[in-house]
């Protein structure tokens, strides 16, 4: 049995698979701590985990995200990622780092699995650290890592292959290091010296290279390929959270109208998740609107809010339900219109439905890339879509064979690979009665 450490910031979109990722350890055996966010525990213990509360300067809640970050306010573009990345995920990393220190100063830690966003788990590699647990990044985000055959991560930009490509992205690589996130870089460096005496072992994005494993939930079909990718990179599939795509709801029942999706009309099921849901009219709307007069069934899911909060009159061909059941809503769904869910577009890969996807925040741009990279979809390259453009993608999915074809690829794969369990697989042939390395 492995004393394992999860970590997670207090962000729903994080602490699902994180969640995910704990249960399956703890059935396997394991001792598991989750350190994470107070309004989490409830999730935490549920899953069979012991809950470690974070310390208040580094506890949030992202329901209201503004208000514990007001100087976020307005800002967009290179602006407002940087604000995010040094205010949200990087000034807590030292608040962090004391608390994983005083988990494993209480009872030692074996392995220490923390997602991307995590800086707490990055400070654990600056410098020389002797005896410090081993580190496995858990890639619940798509990969990140710098390669020359890749963009930087964030710009949603696709490979390009050649000298050529390699040169475009030697000079955003540099562009990105140096110029646009070079402050974020400095402050990241000046939190890692302030908190271990040393600066960071990467570029800040780059850190979970320098982990003593990355185990990347997707499957490399829906990844860019890196020759240059380290051999500590581990591909194993995403994590299953259950047929329920909308966090902890309790049961779901199933609505009246659910027989009506096994009718003659296509069934386009369209979600904006259940965190960038307050705003319907950046996708949801423009959905409602575009397809209303096609003969399709449009199913709406909110996401958890109340089905009320999408006022107003709705066409005939629509229907609208604060939850539903993926595992049972996706084997009869023909196109799925998403702003880009890492988790969600999974779900959707996995019963092999081609997408239409509208995403610009978060790794929603990364997200969306590598959706029509992989020729599972159509990325709209927005965040607030049109309605015609909305429209005009879905009737383009239908009528061409080929996205569902390339998504039911991606599906089989993701149905082959073993998920958490290969995490799981992982850490028990690292552990042993010494050292893991």
């Amino acid at each position: 049995m492995a004393a394992v450490l999860v970590c997670s910031t207090p962000v729903i979109g994080h602490i699902n698979p994180m969640v995910a990722v704990a249960q399956g350890l703890v059935d396997r055996g394991h001792d598991v701590r989750f350190l994470t966010g107070r309004r989490f525990e409830d999730r935490v213990v549920g899953a069979g985990a012991s809950f470690v509360p974070l310390p208040v300067e580094a506890d949030f809640d992202d329901t209201k995200i503004d208000e514990s970050f007001p100087g976020r306010v307005g800002l967009k573009g290179p602006k407002g990622i940087r604000y995010d990345l040094r205010e949200v995920f990087m000034r807590p990393g030292k608040a962090q780092y004391e608390a994983v220190q005083q988990v494993i100063a209480a009872r030692p830690v074996d392995v220490v699995l923390a997602e991307p966003l995590f800086m707490g788990a990055s400070l654990l590699l600056a410098g020389d650290q002797p005896g410090r647990p081993v580190v496995i990044n858990c890639g619940i985000l798509p990969l990140s890592l710098a390669s020359k055959d890749t963009a930087p991560f964030g710009l949603g930009i696709r490979p390009m292959p050649g000298p050529v490509g390699r040169i475009r992205n030697r000079v955003l690589q540099f562009v990105s290091e140096r110029v646009v996130f070079a402050p974020v870089q400095k402050y990241a460096d000046d939190v890692a010296r302030a908190t271990t005496g040393a600066t960071l072992p990467t570029f800040f994005m780059d850190w979970p290279r320098a982990a003593d494993h990355l185990v990347q939930f997707t499957v490399p079909e829906f990844e860019y390929p890196r020759p240059d990718l380290p051999d500590t990179v581990h591909f194993v599939g995403p994590v299953s959270q259950g047929g329920l795509r909308a966090g902890d709801a309790g049961a779901v029942f199933l609505p009246e109208w659910w027989d009506e999706l096994d009718g003659d009309r296509p069934v386009i099921h369209v979600t904006q998740g259940t965190v960038a849901n307050q705003d319907f009219d950046e996708l949801v709307r423009p959905a409602i609107e575009g397809l209303a007069h096609d003969d399709v069934m449009v199913v709406v899911s909110t996401g958890g809010r109340p089905v009320e909060a999408l006022e107003g009159p709705l066409p005939s061909n629509v229907r609208v339900s604060s939850y539903l059941p993926y595992d049972e809503l996706l084997p009869k769904t023909d196109v799925l219109v998403t702003n880009g869910g890492y988790g969600g577009v999974h779900f959707a890969l996995r019963h092999g439905v081609p997408l239409v996807v509208a995403g610009e925040t978060e790794d929603k741009t990364e997200v969306s890339a590598r959706v029509a990279w992989s020729g599972a979809g159509i990325n709209l390259r927005t965040k607030r879509a049109k309605p015609d453009a909305v429209a005009k993608a879905v009737r383009e999915v239908l009528g061409t064979p080929s996205y569902r074809e390339a998504s039911q690829r991606i599906g089989a794969s993701i149905r082959e690979s073993p998920g958490v369990d290969g995490l799981a697989d992982l850490v028990e042939s690292l552990y042993g009665p010494g050292s893991f390395r």
